[in-house]
């Protein structure tokens, strides 16, 4: 093997254009490691705050973007048992995806899915993790219960929506133009509310309110989304878009019994990751090899195009999914 592989590295903080090819030395797996030559990395948001040095990388992560990849195991590391080199998986990861090569925990890698290329799975780790941990481990979303996901044609929103729907819920979600609803609701929300035409307050609260909303805008969609919920409703959030400060009163969370609650994946234990991971592998995987729910690809750039990937994301333009092809 080649001891110098292609990496996108962040030269300083700024927008996409900061984003360098550069040539590294290729590392080694660790204990419970396993080296990835990757095929296919995943761009998601948490990437883009990197890059803009708003989301330092956990320690001991490498300080590369790049959340999730697929490809084939190149390498193992002691202690690492049921994986071998030539395995095709995909992998949750500290960072370090936009690259030839890339280190992951062996408990973080999945199987990639059947019927499914390597490019799709490199798409499903950051947002099948966040979705299952924050929508069904942590809101407790039910069949039968109202659900609201903000950016419903996001790469969070694609695969919440389908989970949800397909675990039963009434879907409702928000998105900023009518195609974009459209494709919600081709997904199975019940109905997509275009945010510049109608006050999702308002739709919900004619549904008798929501059960579970799942939020990463904040700002002053969180005083909203409270005024969404149903009475023992849930708040769950994940990010903060427009800011996590306001005022808010917090009365209505006593008298309706609200919860209020959120987490991040990234700073997360590997022990608390590996217990996502087997989740998935056990309720979500069989649904992706049969073909009942599926990553919604966007757009695909050369791991050279880094930047150009990330200013498509971040003209919100997109419906699902960009990633970046790093080998044929």
């Amino acid at each position: 093997m080649a001891k110098m592989m292609r990496a996108v590295e962040i030269a300083c903080p700024g927008g996409p254009e900061v984003l360098t090819l550069v040539e590294r030395p290729i590392p080694e797996p660790g204990h419970g490691q396993v080296l990835i030559r990757v095929a296919h990395a995943g761009v998601n948001r948490p990437d883009a705050l990197q890059r803009a040095g708003a989301y330092a990388p956990p320690p001991g992560a490498s300080d590369l973007p790049g959340l999730e990849a697929a490809g084939t195991i190149a390498a193992v590391g002691h202690g690492v048992a049921g994986l071998k080199e030539g395995d095709r998986v995909c992998a949750l990861l500290p960072g370090g995806g936009y690259a030839d090569y890339a280190l992951a925990p062996a408990a973080h890698c999945l199987p990639v899915p059947d019927g499914l290329s390597l490019q799709q799975a490199a798409c499903l780790p950051e947002t099948f993790f966040t979705v299952w941990s924050n929508v069904f481990m942590r809101g407790g979303l039910r069949g039968g219960e109202v659900f609201l996901v903000h950016g419903g044609s996001s790469g969070i929103g694609t695969t919440a929506i389908q989970l949800a729907h397909h675990f039963g819920a009434r879907v409702f979600t928000t998105a900023g133009t009518d195609e974009k609803c459209r494709a919600c609701e081709a997904l199975g929300a019940e109905r997509a509310i275009n945010y510049r035409d109608a006050d999702f307050v308002e739709v919900l609260k004619a549904e008798g309110g929501a059960d579970l909303i799942l939020d990463m805008v904040g700002g002053d969609y969180i005083p909203r989304n409270i005024a969404s919920l149903a009475d023992d409703g849930r708040l769950v959030q994940i990010a903060f878009l427009q800011g996590p400060k306001v005022s808010l009163n917090l009365a209505p969370i006593m008298v309706r019994r609200l919860t209020l609650t959120g987490s991040t994946l990234r700073p997360q234990s590997d022990i608390a990751k590996a217990r996502i991971a087997h989740q998935l592998l056990c309720e979500v995987w069989p649904l992706l090899s049969a073909g009942r729910v599926a990553p919604v690809m966007d757009q695909s750039f050369d791991l050279a195009d880094a930047a150009l990937a990330h200013a498509r994301m971040e003209s919100s333009d997109h419906i699902g999914k960009i990633s970046l092809t790093v080998s044929a």
